[in-house]
């Protein structure tokens, strides 16, 4: 199943994308329920494909590119990110790989749909842009082994890990700060459930600026894969339902340039994941 919430006629929609037409929207608010923590909590996903197989063809369709799209799930408890979780991008920022995960978290209220503007802060100059895959956790997790750790996963997605670096890096160089602002975490535009990725670390990933692509890489090249990830996080916080983990970034990011690049009003960023669709946002300044 692809999961999806989009607006129609300004009401915040559940949905999925049409198993045998990749452009519907197909409207399951009779459902009675949004994808979030009790969803995922209460089995939602089996629940909600029963009811699939009862009700598909009495729901409501939407062409897809006509509708506006929302955050694939609800805002959910946390974002946990991962940091420097590629070599290549390691070394891009001048530091070296790390001996365990980094770990990091961003504000909720950075939580966006997929195809939202970008909004670059007041006194904000260096807004810069990471492609990851995001991990949607099922279950509730706490002192998971490696090997058990997919059991954990809902579903899989893209993630726009926007980032301020002279916020995150310079001065007192605090990440949280950094990465939080409103519209930071564009997310979607669905969440695949984990039946339709064979390997979540073997997935292309990409994002261009303004038609040029500047991260192109895979995530056979994360220092430390999914399971390793969720086992890891699982040993210092309870992981929820509707959570999100962002498994970081390779390679390209504006930082990384030499001078450095970073957004500017008017730019276009496109990215994507193989098997999770696209992602596309408009660089605006913040009146």
């Amino acid at each position: 199943m692809k999961l999806i919430r989009f607006y129609k006629n300004d009401t915040l929609t559940p949905g999925i994308i049409c198993k045998d037409c990749s452009n519907t929207a197909v409207d399951c608010s009779s459902f009675g329920e949004d994808w979030n923590e009790q969803f995922f909590e209460t089995d939602g996903l089996s629940r909600l494909h029963d009811f699939l197989v009862a009700k598909r063809e009495e729901l409501p369709e939407s062409k897809l590119d006509e509708v506006k799209l929302a955050p694939a799930i609800a805002r959910p408890s946390k974002i946990v990110c991962i940091g420097l979780n590629y070599a290549a991008h390691a070394a891009e920022s001048g530091m070296e790989p790390p001996t365990e995960p980094v770990v990091f978290f961003k504000a909720t209220t950075a939580w966006a749909g997929p195809n939202d503007d970008v909004v670059i802060p007041r006194k904000s100059d260096k807004t810069d842009w990471e492609v990851e895959l995001a991990v949607v956790i099922g279950k509730k997790a706490k002192y998971v082994s490696k090997e058990d750790a997919l059991d954990y996963v809902a579903g899989y997605a893209v993630h726009n890990d926007y980032s301020e670096r002279e916020w995150q890096l310079e001065k007192l160089g605090q990440w949280v700060k950094g990465k939080s602002a409103d519209t930071y975490a564009p997310f979607g535009p669905y969440v695949a459930t984990k039946d339709e990725i064979e390997n979540p670390n073997n997935l292309d990933l990409w994002l261009s600026l303004n038609g040029k692509k500047i991260q192109n890489s895979n995530t056979s090249d994360f220092i430390y894969n999914v399971q390793h990830v969720i086992s890891y996080l699982s040993e210092f916080m309870t992981l929820l339902p509707g959570d999100v983990i962002s498994t970081g970034t390779p390679a390209g990011v504006g930082l990384g340039f030499d001078p450095p690049v970073y957004l500017k009003e008017g730019d276009v960023v496109e990215l994507g994941i193989e098997g999770l669709g696209t992602q596309k946002q408009t660089a605006v300044k913040e009146q």
